[in-house]
């Protein structure tokens, strides 16, 4: 009525067909609403409006557009593996698009990885990194929907990292010095490795504790006395000698100088405690360091030189070493402090004179709670009843985990992870109560399955709860009408009546629990049909059994056809292929709107349209095609049953297949004529496909429908051309023997007809 200027749409002012007029983008507008009028001819003229809405639907003509051309990004080569570098971000202005992205060009050694998250291209570090094999990476990122694509540049350059820490030789060193040597005197050269270059490689030497008798040259590590020993002041000395990178951030080594002065085995090693304490978590790696203990021994050379042992004395079943020279005690395997919380080690430190001297200590080591185990639910699956119509608020379980941790460490906090969407229940964070949130009805929905969570963070566990809900009878029995459509194949009546059940009254109750009994109320004083008043069970009586027609109606509301089939249907029969249909859906709801369809096609009552057979078509795979086989009465036969043709059936429905399709609701596919690609007839003879009777199939069963169908095989008739006739239409029809071309005209035979020559002064 009213269109702006541009305005995409034209209508047709005598069909009244609405027609785009130019070129129409979703993205710019995706739905137009106007009004259209229909005016007549007549004084004075009449007029009706309606309103139309047109919805444009998207097709695939956007590229994905990535936001920037070029990013960069600086990683350093130690990062580890999984480091993410950046997000990459591309933009598809279509509806309902899916990009995905990929690394295309430039991933040398395949160092990184790209994964699709909320819409962006997330590139992480997929292998690690050396700066001395490549110091930078040129990327080219491919962003895709599927059939377009857009692409970018991604530079990440890579920075050298301090990755390798100095290295001593030994663990431990031990040199010998005689108490009268000078000052100054170099007692040993204590170097380490280290194979970084340039600053992360240079070596810095210095003395972890302050010894006043040695000093260590910073840059050469060499070890030199600054003061006189004496023998009856110390008779030994441990020094921990720490090398230091000049990387960022510095990286070390520690060793154990150990630097002994001679003298007679008369004094056992002396403990500087009487017994020592310690601390660990039960999470750290072996060989961790727990404490170090120290023992002297005043005299000199071999025999006031110490070390230490757990040999003879206990080591903890082997959870513990205790460094030889230096007394640091280390776990040599992962504890668990859920099995030994507390140890008590003895150790000992031994000197090397002869006999050897030995002292023991005592050792407790205290093992510290990490929140190592996750908390643990008494089973898997928990299966909770639960009656319907239960009042909101209702506590119907407590479902709890433990946690052998302790402290805070075994604080659990419950809540319901998947499954209660809409939120049904709730689950406290606390003591793990579920609690009924909403009305429960189990029509609606008999059994819920959730996932719950127990969680002591970071570790969680989780578990699946059914609560189940026990039926209660709040529900009448519900009850549709129906039809019970008989086809009755006469000719051959040897076998093809139903003497069984046929179906079932389809009648429900949402409660499970109820039991149903049947009757029929009225209709069935014959007793056509019979009925099990307890399982609803129908079987049709021996009365039906004949050549004629019958139609009764009933309550329960049922109604009963009878249709005879005979040899003259199947022969002027054809068979309809319908596209993505079921035999379910063809009998409840559409059944109905197909032979309107049909009737409406042909010009002919619906009564008259005779539907035998429907059968998916079991040649097609996976495709969900079903097979639709029927005849049609001619509208003026009359009291003799004359057909239409199966030609003529087949041309007319296709060619008005779309209208049939507009009425019926269903996509009519092409015939499928394979009987007569071979062709079998002679003398060219016209091959015509037809169906014979085969067998009665049991009945099928929709919603409203009981239908039982007549399965037939396709054969196949040879029909002779124009002018011939004859079992092989071996004997030519003189066709002129009629005088077709009248009295001014000579008729002359040909092979497939005749043709007419005028005579003189005639024409035509």
């Amino acid at each position: 009525l009213e269109t702006a200027a541009g305005f995409p749409f034209a209508i047709n002012n005598s069909t009244g067909w609405i027609v785009v007029a130019s070129e129409l983008d979703r993205e710019a507008v995706d739905f137009y609403s106007f009004g259209v009028e229909a005016q007549d001819q007549g004084n004075p003229p009449m007029a009706s409006s309606a309103s139309v809405s047109v919805t444009v639907l998207d097709v695939n003509d956007n590229s994905p557009e990535f936001t920037q051309r070029e990013y960069s990004a600086r990683l350093n080569e130690d990062a580890a593996v999984g480091t993410s570098v950046l997000t990459v971000s591309a933009i598809d202005r279509d509806a309902n698009s899916v990009i995905t992205y990929q690394i295309s060009n430039g991933n040398t050694r395949n160092r990184f990885s790209i994964t699709s998250q909320s819409g962006g291209g997330l590139i992480s570090l997929a292998l690690p990194l050396d700066y001395k094999l490549e110091r930078q990476y040129l990327l080219t990122i491919a962003a895709s929907d599927g059939t377009r694509q857009d692409t970018a540049q991604v530079i990440v350059n890579v920075t050298d990292a301090n990755t390798h820490r100095p290295v001593f030789q030994s663990s431990h060193y031990t040199v010998n010095v005689n108490e009268d040597r000078p000052v100054g005197t170099t007692v040993v050269v204590i170097s380490a490795t280290d194979e970084d270059t340039g600053e992360n490689a240079r070596i810095t030497y210095l003395m972890e504790d302050s010894i006043p008798q040695f000093r260590i040259a910073a840059e050469t590590g060499a070890v030199t006395t600054q003061m006189e020993l004496d023998y009856e002041d110390q008779v030994s000395y441990t020094l921990a000698i720490t090398a230091r990178d000049n990387g960022i951030p510095q990286k070390s080594d520690t060793t154990y100088l150990e630097i002994l002065v001679s003298d007679v085995n008369d004094n056992a090693p002396q403990f500087l405690r009487d017994s020592y304490q310690g601390s660990v978590y039960e999470d750290v790696p072996a060989f961790t360091s727990v404490l170090q203990v120290s023992a002297t021994d005043r005299d000199s050379g071999l025999n006031g030189r110490v070390f230490y042992t757990f040999q003879g004395g206990d080591d903890g079943d082997g959870d513990f070493i205790i460094e030889s020279t230096s007394g640091i005690v280390r776990t040599l395997r992962r504890l668990d402090r859920e099995n030994v919380p507390l140890y008590s080690l003895r150790a000992f430190a031994v000197d090397k004179g002869v006999p050897a001297k030995r002292t023991p200590v005592a050792i407790q080591v205290t093992v510290l709670d990490v929140n190592d185990n996750p908390p643990v639910f008494e089973r898997d699956e928990f299966d909770i009843f639960v009656e319907e119509n239960s009042p909101i608020g209702l506590v119907v379980a407590r479902i709890t985990a433990t946690d052998p941790d302790e402290g805070t460490n075994a604080q659990i906090m419950y809540q319901i992870v998947e499954g209660n969407i809409p939120e049904v229940f709730q689950l406290d964070i606390f003591s793990g109560e579920l609690t009924a949130l909403a009305d429960l009805d189990y029509e609606s929905k008999a059994e819920y399955v959730m996932v719950v969570q127990a969680t002591s963070a970071p570790l969680v566990s989780r578990a699946t709860v059914h609560v189940r809900l026990r039926d209660a009878n709040d529900n009448s029995p519900q009850l549709k009408n129906f039809e019970i459509l008989f086809n009755n194949y006469i000719t051959n009546r040897s076998g093809s009546f139903p003497g069984g059940v046929i179906g079932r009254i389809p009648a429900h109750d949402p409660d499970v629990s109820d039991s149903l009994t049947y009757a029929f109320e009225q209709g069935n004083e014959l007793n056509l049909v019979l009925l099990d008043p307890r399982s609803g069970d129908l079987r049709l009586s021996p009365a039906l059994d004949n050549n004629r027609p019958l139609e009764a109606v009933m309550r329960v509301s049922v109604s009963v056809r009878v249709t005879v089939i005979t040899d003259e249907m199947l022969s002027n029969s054809i068979t309809l292929r319908l596209a993505d249909m079921s035999q379910e859906r063809f009998l409840s709801p559409l059944l109905s709107r197909f032979l309107e369809g049909v009737a409406a096609v042909l010009a002919a009552p619906r009564h008259r349209v005779v539907l035998f057979n429907i059968q998916t078509d079991t040649d097609v795979g996976t495709a969900r095609i079903l097979n639709v086989s029927l005849s049609v009465l001619l509208p003026a036969s009359g009291h003799s049953a004359r057909f239409f043709s199966s030609e003529e059936l087949q041309e007319r429905l296709y060619l008005n297949r779309s209208l049939l399709a507009a009425i019926s609701a269903q996509r009519v596919l092409p015939f499928d004529d394979n009987i007569c690609l071979r062709e079998p007839c002679e003398n060219y003879m016209r091959c015509v496909s037809v169906l014979q009777f085969d067998s009665s199939a049991p009945f099928l069963a929709s919603d409203t429908i009981l239908f039982r169908p007549i399965h037939p095989v396709t054969g196949l008739r040879c029909r002779c051309p124009p002018g011939f006739t004859g079992d092989y239409c071996e004997t030519e029809i003189d066709l002129c023997y009629s005088s077709p071309c009248g009295s001014n005209g000579r008729c002359r035979s040909r092979e497939g007809g005749y043709t007419c020559e005028c005579h003189e002064d005639f024409t035509g």
